[in-house]
């Protein structure tokens, strides 16, 4: 009897004690927020659990992304929805690199900023800090993009839980003012091996249908609870020139497809040296063509 008494009294020692280190922490939490510049139009999540406003965010007129137009309106219009209090779907955007994903998302900016839009950037490693993050921004007039660039978790990493739990079927789930946009190059942001495979069973044969073994399915689950999936794809020579000749007319040079021969073929040149025709690809490009034709 006495060692249950011994037991119980350290058990509500240990909770005493728990709940003064979480109301530590909610006053700290608390004294950090009033620290924020909420006029701010982007923000980034600390790994020490803090949001640090963004004074000058890196983002472009969503007119020079070209190449993308299909992406470009779906996410425009789902973005559109979401600052005017309508239902939106949260978004991952995946597919091949350089394709203007995250130049997308942060080119949002120049187009809502006006009506509200926030974006917050959350590095992948810091996802299991969402339920935290959403709850800070909850109850505020801002609508929150949340982003995460260049999404992929690994074998035995738990952090997309805490990204699953945010984005659907969780009491943690995100606020009305809050979605979360990702990209990544994988569609369902974790790998996925053969033998995972080797797991799935056909169910019908005559309709094809299969049944994935449960890693699969699991690894399926996650990148479902986004509503909106948009695929993005390398681009071939003619939009490649396109996207270089926007980039150029940002530097006030004047760049026509099919007009002047020597910037096309230069920004061929260039593609070629870095073994892909990527938008990344056609903005070096024009940094540098810019950089050297700049009047001196």
């Amino acid at each position: 009897m006495q060692d249950t008494d011994t037991l119980e009294q350290i058990l509500a020692q240990l909770t005493r004690l728990a709940d003064t280190e979480e109301a530590r922490l909610a006053d700290e939490r608390r004294a950090v927020d009033g620290d924020i510049d909420w006029s701010a139009l982007a923000f980034r999540w600390r790994d020490d659990g803090r949001l640090q406003a963004i004074p000058s965010p890196s983002t472009m007129p969503i007119d020079r992304l070209q190449g993308i137009e299909r992406q470009k309106e779906r996410l425009l219009a789902n973005t559109r929805q979401f600052v005017d209090g309508r239902p939106a779907n949260n978004a991952l955007l995946w597919g091949s690199r350089g394709t203007g994903k995250s130049s997308l998302i942060r080119a949002l900016l120049s187009e809502f900023a006006d009506a509200g839009l926030r974006i917050v950037e959350v590095p992948a490693h810091r996802l299991v800090d969402l339920p935290d993050l959403v709850a800070r921004l909850a109850g505020r007039d801002e609508r929150f993009i949340v982003f995460s660039d260049d999404l992929s978790f690994e074998a035995g990493d738990g952090s997309y839980k805490a990204l699953k739990a945010v984005l659907d079927g969780s009491l943690a789930a995100a606020p009305e003012n809050v979605l979360i946009y990702a990209t990544s190059n994988r569609r369902h942001l974790l790998p996925e091996y053969q033998s995972e495979n080797q797991a799935s069973k056909t169910v019908d044969a005559a309709t094809g249908e299969i049944h994935h073994g449960e890693a699969v399915e699991e690894k399926i689950s996650l990148s479902e609870r986004f509503g909106l999936w948009l695929s993005f794809y390398p681009f071939d020579q003619a939009h490649y020139l396109e996207i270089a000749a926007a980039h150029l007319s940002a530097y006030d040079i004047k760049a026509e497809v099919g007009i002047d021969q020597s910037w096309e073929r230069a920004a061929l040149q260039w593609a070629l040296a870095r073994g892909n025709r990527s938008g990344r690809t056609a903005e070096q490009f024009a940094r540098d063509w810019a950089g050297q034709h700049a009047a001196g």
